[in-house]
């Protein structure tokens, strides 16, 4: 009986698997990232379009990784907490660059971050209760910060004027769906804290 219950249990997943080790990659790749994109001085924006092709890479990453965690049985608690905090270096390092380049305002630069840690530490401080699950709101919300990231990394959106306006005017939809999700995550968090405790 013992033997067989042995048989049906599942070995514990490695930490170091192909998903953690991507994972860690795109960690890596975030100083990279930034020094191409605060370096380029070139006329052609040859260390601009090297910041875009780091960023295109580090978001396949996640992407990756997720789906071979998923796919392959590989997820982990280090993989819990190091892939959102890998996603939340590389978009804020992006942010924080542009706001230094004087390219994007930097109460917009501050709001997005302190949404996005804010709601990192606040899923840190509830999980005794329960997981606080990513909703479809969050995945736009990643969508649309990719994508606004990805139009103000080219060259031509600082020197095409309806360009610029475009990825603007976006990167404003980004801020309000980013603090639209994060109210709703408080919401969550509350309802969450408080149905564990009438629990007890």
């Amino acid at each position: 009986m013992s033997e067989q219950a042995g048989q049906g249990a599942q070995p514990p997943v490695p930490t170091l698997n192909i998903a953690n080790v991507l994972t860690t990659i795109r960690i890596i790749m975030v100083p990279f990232f930034v020094w191409a994109l605060l370096a380029d001085d070139s006329e052609q924006g040859l260390w601009r379009w090297i910041a875009l092709v780091l960023f295109v890479l580090a978001m396949y990453t996640d992407k990756l990784d997720g789906d071979l965690a998923r796919s392959r049985g590989l997820i982990t608690n280090f993989g819990k907490i190091a892939d959102p905090i890998a996603d939340k270096l590389l978009t804020g390092a992006a942010l924080v660059s542009f706001s230094i380049l004087a390219e994007l305002p930097w109460w917009v630069t501050i709001v997005i971050l302190v949404r996005e840690w804010g709601i990192t530490l606040l899923r840190v401080v509830v999980i005794r209760y329960g997981v606080i699950a990513a909703n479809m709101g969050g995945k736009i919300k990643t969508v649309l910060q990719s994508v606004v990231i990805g139009l103000y990394l080219l060259p031509w959106t600082q020197e095409i004027t309806w360009l610029h306006t475009v990825a603007w005017y976006l990167m404003l939809l980004t801020l309000a769906v980013t603090v639209v999700t994060g109210v709703e995550y408080l919401i969550k968090a509350g309802q969450l804290v408080a149905g564990a405790k009438k629990q007890k």
